[in-house]
């Protein structure tokens, strides 16, 4: 029995000390809470604050850089083309119904690449690798202007580049040349009797030989002047009747008849070049020594590798154009020992030249074909590099 009590009021002071230490725990618990509420909480230091900043400007910058667009474009050498050689199993120059003559060598026209899909950090690794430039998109495309209008500008200049290559290179070679209405401008005098195409064979009674011979007949002529126009319209006989010009839409006093005429051969064979994807009006000066080259027995090229540059008109002057500094860097990279240049072109050139690249300074298509024969001859060429 004794024991049973002892047990018992064991028992009975162990509950209460437990029941006092939970006590005590909820005490100190409360405690714990009041002190955690009285301490002040932490706040981000300015450090931090600074630290977070600079990471949002970091990420900032590096999504700007990498891909928003900026309004540069830019411009580095681009492909080269053998005007002598083959495209897709056809030559790049080809003569129908007329004798045409294998070559060996190679001709080569030069371009210059055009990127205006620019980032920020796209343009500063295209400025620093000095290969290429980074120039203002408005110094090569017109505000407003679409990637549409672009192209079908560069493929408009292509093709009167390929026109004006042939008229130059049959007339060096000696075929007769025609001037024909290009285009004729709407409600002109010259819209009531003439059609694209016609041959203009008389301008107030000046003969026309040259499209340039069309603005000299008009030179002293006033609004309101009656003068005879002569053409001709495909195999019919020429025809003659008068019309009264108008005032110049620019201003000034030289009467207007509103045709733009332009030299075509008047041959009997076609020349064909065919080249896609190419644009602009620099590739005319040696499409035109590739005609001369397919058509002459002489072989001018003579196995050498030459490329070059430059606008041609129908008279056969080469012209100047822009790019040349990466133009001789894609030559020589292409194999190129000799690059024919316009002799307006010839300074810049001579100061972007790659060793071992010879600059052949040319004014005509006539200057150019007698570098070739002189190069061929072991003679000495005049050169941009003194």
């Amino acid at each position: 029995m004794s024991e049973s009590g002892d047990m018992k009021s064991a028992s009975g002071a162990t509950g209460r000390d437990t029941a006092e230490e939970r006590v005590a725990a909820s005490r100190t618990g409360a405690d714990d809470s009041e002190t955690e509420q009285r301490r002040p909480r932490r706040r981000p230091t300015r450090r931090t604050w600074t630290i977070v900043f600079s990471a949002v400007l970091v990420v900032a910058f590096v999504l700007v850089g990498s891909f928003v667009k900026v309004p540069y474009v830019a411009l580095g050498p681009g492909p080269t083309y053998d005007t002598l050689g083959d495209v897709d199993g056809d030559h790049v120059v080809s003569i129908d119904g007329e004798r045409s003559y294998d070559t060996e060598g190679q001709l080569r026209m030069t371009t210059v690449s055009l990127n205006d899909d620019v980032t920020l950090f796209g343009a500063l690794g295209l400025w620093i690798s000095g290969r290429y430039a980074v120039a203002p998109r408005e110094e090569y495309f017109r505000p407003g202007q679409t990637d549409e209008e672009v192209r079908e500008e560069n493929v408009a200049q292509f093709r009167s580049s390929q026109s004006n290559a042939e008229v130059a290179a049959l007339r060096t070679l000696g075929y007769p040349v025609k001037v024909v209405a290009d285009q004729v401008v709407s409600d002109s005098p010259a819209a009531r009797v003439l059609e694209p195409g016609d041959q203009l064979v008389s301008v107030n009674d000046k003969r026309i030989s040259g499209q340039r011979d069309v603005t000299a007949a008009l030179k002293n002529t006033r609004a309101g002047q009656q003068i005879d126009l002569t053409y001709r319209r495909g195999e019919q006989q020429p025809r003659t009747v008068q019309i009264e010009l108008a005032r110049h839409p620019e201003g000034g006093q030289q009467g207007f008849v509103g045709v733009q005429p332009a030299d075509r051969a008047d041959v009997p064979f076609t020349v064909d070049i065919s080249l896609e994807d190419v644009g602009g009006p620099s590739a005319g000066a040696m499409f035109a020594l590739a005609i001369v080259e397919r058509m002459e027995q002489e072989n001018l090229v003579d196995g050498r590798h030459v490329a070059g540059t430059g606008e041609i008109d129908s008279q056969g002057n080469v012209g100047a154009i822009g790019g040349i500094s990466f133009k001789v860097v894609a030559a020589k990279e292409d194999g190129a020992t000799t690059f024919l240049v316009p002799e307006r072109n010839c300074a810049e050139a001579a100061s972007a030249a790659p060793e071992g690249l010879q600059l052949v300074r040319v004014g005509t298509l006539d200057d150019a074909i007698s570098a070739l024969r002189n190069l061929k001859a072991g003679k000495p060429v005049p050169t941009c590099q003194g």
